[in-house]
């Protein structure tokens, strides 16, 4: 069962009305393939018509779909031989980033991401992706270990922010992530980083300063969600949609502001219509970003990385 955002309302009864008639021609002797033939087009040609103009609080919508895929999904889907590893080796693991070996076609990689879970059993278990502070010093251990075997860096960010947590704090979070930010620029390996679903705060750049930053075409990226940032401007979460707007949350708009290096294509209705083509767009991009990387020296990658975050805002 697909579930429906607020404005995929006309697309959900299309949808409806064509099951009904499905149901109508299996238990009766009806042919009705002309109407639903008919009605699918008609869906399909909403549905693109729909995804083609969204609003940025649209697409924040569509960014945390409750069936948009994550990053296990990804690493069935477009990776193998993925090997976890955890621990932080100094306080605990941490479930909310996941990261260890894997191989994206012929190359081996090593992948990190935040993993929020796709059940309420598995989102208390993931924290809904919001890592810890033993979290991003997991994700420092795994991109020294890949330096130092000579592998690539690949990240796949998706987060609302970092645990806010007492806890977090008391063991340090902001300096975790700091940490992870200053292991993600210093790296002598090529770093790819892809925002999949939502890219919040400091909890997104700890894995995403690489120096190719790409974006699902329906992903989000900000510095704080548009509920809080209308609720410090507005004093009410309910000018959300005027704060994203505001913001310029949108893979298109960040894209044009150079904070982004590319878009990533989702199928028509999101990547949680389809999560095979998503995964597949996913791995042909990250693959060829990667090609492009290949045969650099360690002071050439560290260059790019300064020079696209120094370009920011300039």
């Amino acid at each position: 069962m697909i579930s429906y955002l607020e404005f995929e309302k006309p697309v959900a009864a299309l949808e409806a009305r064509i099951a009904e008639l499905r149901d109508t021609a299996t238990s009766g002797d009806l042919d009705l393939s002309t109407e639903i033939r008919r009605l699918e087009a008609k869906s399909a040609e909403l549905l693109a018509a729909t995804y083609k103009a969204l609003t940025p609080w649209q697409k924040t919508q569509v960014a945390r779909h409750p069936a948009r895929p994550h990053f296990q999904d990804y690493v069935a889907q477009a990776f193998a031989d993925f090997m976890p590893l955890g621990g932080d080796r100094l306080y605990g693991e941490d479930q909310a980033i996941v990261g260890g070996f894997a191989r994206l076609g012929n190359r081996r990689v090593m992948l990190i991401g935040h993993e929020k879970g796709n059940d309420t059993q598995s989102r208390i278990r993931h924290n809904f992706g919001m890592g810890k502070p033993e979290g991003y010093r997991k994700a420092v251990r795994l991109m020294e270990l890949a330096s130092r075997f000579g592998l690539p860096v690949v990240t796949l960010v998706d987060t609302s922010g970092a645990f806010p947590g007492v806890e977090a704090e008391e063991r340090g979070q902001a300096e975790a992530i700091a940490r992870s930010t200053e292991a993600c620029l210093a790296l002598g390996v090529p770093m790819v980083a892809t925002i999949v679903g939502e890219g919040g705060s400091g909890g997104a750049v700890a894995l995403a300063s690489a120096e190719r930053v790409l974006m699902l075409e329906h992903a989000v990226y900000a510095v704080i969600s548009p509920e809080g940032c209308a609720s410090i401007l507005w004093r009410t979460a309910e000018k959300a949609p005027d704060a994203a707007e505001a913001m310029k949350v949108t893979a298109q708009d960040l894209l044009a502001l150079g904070v982004i290096d590319r878009i990533v294509p989702e199928p028509v209705g999101g990547a949680h219509r389809d999560p095979a083509a998503a995964a597949a767009a996913l791995a042909k991009a990250i693959g060829e970003e990667l090609d492009g990387l290949d045969g650099r020296k360690p002071e050439a990658l560290r260059s790019l990385r300064a020079e696209r975050f120094l370009r920011i805002g300039g």
